[in-house]
């Protein structure tokens, strides 16, 4: 995962064996232990002794916190039916590691890949017919049509969206967060797609608010919604969060 955000839309490719970036020198599998590799090197290279960035460190813990949070979410799952668990738990970890790629990508380069948003669009609205999603744990996935409201839910949370940036010309949001929340509805469904977004805009605005207070001559620099966006969905998925009384 730190690879494809540090290699994308990048000379190099997105295969091959891990190096240092500094001296290029090739690492081996006991240097890529998530976490205890970072720590037992202390943050440095073992050949050149080049700081490495922390972002290694933590987008390792995150990616755990994050698996740890599907296991949680489909713990009675394991016990009752372990392939409907397999599965559920292999599709949704790798949804939400496309995500957390997503969110630090855009944390660190301020823009969302398109490739990146359009897979997890795709991938999204096709498990649409075969997971519970909405935050239900489904017992059995087989092949199921959706409603209408939910086939047609990555369209209209994205809408809005999108409008924003036209009408705004880029400049209050990026097509790239409307790419993103299309995908994001056909992951939860419409009334909790709605949820997280909701979510995602308190955050945002609790995170500003701190900004603007720490800030000494104001804020310059935009702030990524993506982040905001992904740990919104994550809450609402995670622990059924609806800010709505209706449900599907």
């Amino acid at each position: 995962m730190n690879v494809v955000v540090y290699r994308y839309n990048t000379e190099k490719t997105l295969g091959g064996r891990s190096a240092c970036m500094s001296c290029e020198s090739r690492l081996s599998w006991y240097d890529l232990i998530p976490l205890f590799s970072f720590l037992i090197l202390q943050g440095r290279c073992r050949s050149c002794q080049t700081k490495i960035s922390k972002q290694y460190f933590f987008v390792e813990l995150l990616t755990g916190i994050v698996f740890a949070g599907l296991f949680y979410k489909f713990q009675g799952l394991f016990f009752y039916d372990t392939l409907s668990f397999t599965l559920n738990y292999a599709y949704y970890a790798v949804m939400f590691a496309l995500l957390v790629v997503i969110a630090v990508y855009d944390l660190k380069h301020k823009i969302i890949p398109d490739m990146l948003a359009l897979f997890f669009g795709v991938l999204a609205f096709v498990g649409m017919f075969f997971f519970g999603g909405a935050g239900v744990i489904d017992t059995e996935v087989m092949f199921r049509m959706p409603s209408m409201l939910n086939l047609f839910s990555g369209v209209l949370l994205a809408l809005p969206f999108a409008s924003i940036w036209f009408l705004s010309k880029g400049k209050l949001m990026g097509l790239g967060d409307a790419k993103l929340i299309m995908g994001l509805g056909y992951l939860l469904g419409f009334y909790q797609g709605l949820s997280a977004i909701f979510i995602s805009f308190w955050l945002g605005a609790i995170v500003g608010i701190i900004l603007l207070l720490l800030a000494k001559k104001g804020m310059k620099s935009e702030i990524p919604f993506a982040p905001f966006l992904v740990l919104g969905t994550y809450l609402t998925f995670i622990f059924n969060i609806s800010v709505f009384l209706m449900t599907i």
